[in-house]
C-alpha cells in the first residue's frame, strides 16, 4: 500500500485537468514507507491529456497505512511463549474451579463425539481387514479433539503438557497446576459418562460390537507391560497435537496439525484416558463382562498415570528445556521470569 492515488479537479478554459499524485522514493519506485514517514517528493501527471501541474520537488509527509501480515505458523520458540505465558497455560491456571469444571465436562462431550463416530462407523466395516478399520477409525475420531481446540475447552490430557510449561516460567503455581488438572479430569469424567447415557438413550450403537469389544479388550491388558507404555506414548502424541494446533493461525492449520497425530494413536492402538471414560462404560451398557472395578483399576487409573507422565515429562518439561527456562543459565532464567 506503498501507492496513494487521487484525483482532483482544477479549473481550465474548455475542461478541467485530472491529475494523479504519487508519493514516491529518491529512486522513483513507490514508497513503502510507514506511517507519518516522509516521502522524497511528489510526482503529478495529468490523466486526461491537460497541462501538468508544475511542483517543485520537496520533502512532504504521507500517511501509509500497511496491515500487518500475520504469519501463518509460528516457530517453536513463539509457540512456547504462547503457551506457555500468553495463550494459554497462565490463562488456563488462573480460571475458577466453576468454569473449569464446566469446560471440562464440554472438553468430555466432545471427545466423546468422536468416540460416537467412531463406534457407529467401524461397527458397520467388520467385513473389511483389520488395519484398514483401524486407520479409518483413525482418521476421524480427531473430530473430537478439533472441537477441544476450537472452542477453548478443558482437557485434562492436553492440560498435563500446557500447565507446566506456564509454571516453568513462573507464570503459574503449582495450586494453579493442581487446581485446573482436579477440576479438568472431573469434568471430563462427568462430560463422558453424560454422554454414555445420551448415546445409550438415542439407540444408534444398540447391537454394535465394537464398543464390548473395546471395553474387553482395555479391561484386560497387562497393567506395567502394555497399559502404562501405552497411555505414555499416547499423551505424548495428544500433546504433540496440541502444540502443533498452537503453532498455526489459520483453521486449515489447525485442523492438520492436531489430526495427523490424533489418527496415529487411535490407530496404533493407544491408551487414553479421557477417550477410555466413553469408550469402556459405553460398552459396559451394551453388554461387556466387564466391572467397575475392573474398569478403574485396571484401565483408567493407570492410564491416567501414564497420560500424566507422557505430557509432563515428553512436552512440558522437554520444550521448557529446549526453549525456556529450563535449559537457559540460572542468571537468564531468573531474569526471562520477572
Amino acid at each position: 500500500m506503498g501507492r496513494h492515488t487521487r484525483c482532483m479537479q482544477l479549473p481550465a478554459r474548455s475542461r478541467p485537468t485530472l491529475l494523479r499524485v504519487r508519493a514516491q522514493s529518491q529512486n522513483g519506485l513507490p514508497s513503502r514507507t510507514a506511517v507519518g514517514a516522509t516521502a522524497t517528493y511528489l510526482q503529478v501527471e495529468s490523466l486526461n491529456g491537460g497541462p501538468a501541474l508544475q511542483t517543485e520537488q520537496r520533502p512532504i509527509t504521507v500517511n501509509v497505512t500497511t496491515p500487518e501480515v500475520q504469519p501463518q505458523l509460528y516457530t517453536p520458540a513463539e509457540n512456547y511463549a504462547n503457551l506457555a505465558k500468553v495463550q494459554l497455560g497462565a490463562k488456563k491456571s488462573e480460571m475458577s474451579p466453576a468454569k473449569l469444571f464446566v469446560s471440562g465436562i464440554l472438553a468430555g462431550c466432545y471427545i466423546a463425539f468422536g468416540g460416537f463416530l467412531m463406534c457407529a462407523v467401524a461397527g458397520n466395516m467388520q467385513s473389511l481387514p483389520v488395519g484398514v478399520v483401524k486407520l479409518i477409525s483413525g482418521l476421524i475420531f480427531p473430530v473430537g479433539l478439533l472441537m477441544v481446540t476450537m472452542s477453548g475447552s478443558e482437557l485434562y490430557t492436553g492440560n498435563t503438557a500446557v500447565i507446566p510449561m506456564a509454571m516453568y516460567e513462573g507464570k503459574a503455581s503449582l495450586g494453579g497446576l493442581l487446581t485446573n488438572w482436579f477440576w479438568s479430569y472431573a469434568g471430563n469424567y462427568v462430560g463422558s459418562l453424560a454422554m454414555v447415557a445420551a448415546v445409550a438413550a438415542t439407540g444408534v450403537l444398540a447391537g454394535n460390537v465394537v464398543p464390548v469389544n473395546v471395553a474387553t479388550m482395555k479391561a484386560s491388558l497387562p497393567l506395567a507391560t502394555q497399559v502404562l507404555v501405552r497411555s505414555t506414548l499416547c499423551n505424548w502424541l495428544v500433546c504433540m497435537a496440541v502444540w502443533h494446533a498452537a503453532s498455526a493461525t489459520t483453521l486449515p492449520g489447525k485442523m492438520m496439525g492436531l489430526w495427523a497425530p490424533i489418527a496415529t494413536f487411535v490407530a496404533i492402538g493407544l491408551e487414553h484416558s479421557v477417550a477410555n471414560m466413553f469408550f469402556i462404560p459405553m460398552g459396559m451398557v451394551l453388554g461387556a463382562k466387564v466391572t467397575f472395578s475392573e474398569f478403574m483399576l485396571n484401565n483408567l487409573l493407570p492410564v491416567t498415570l501414564g497420560n500424566t507422565l507422557g505430557g509432563f515429562l515428553f512436552v512440558g518439561t522437554a520444550f521448557s528445556f529446549l526453549y525456556g527456562r529450563l535449559g537457559q543459565p540460572k542468571a537468564a532464567a531468573a531474569a526471562a521470569a520477572s
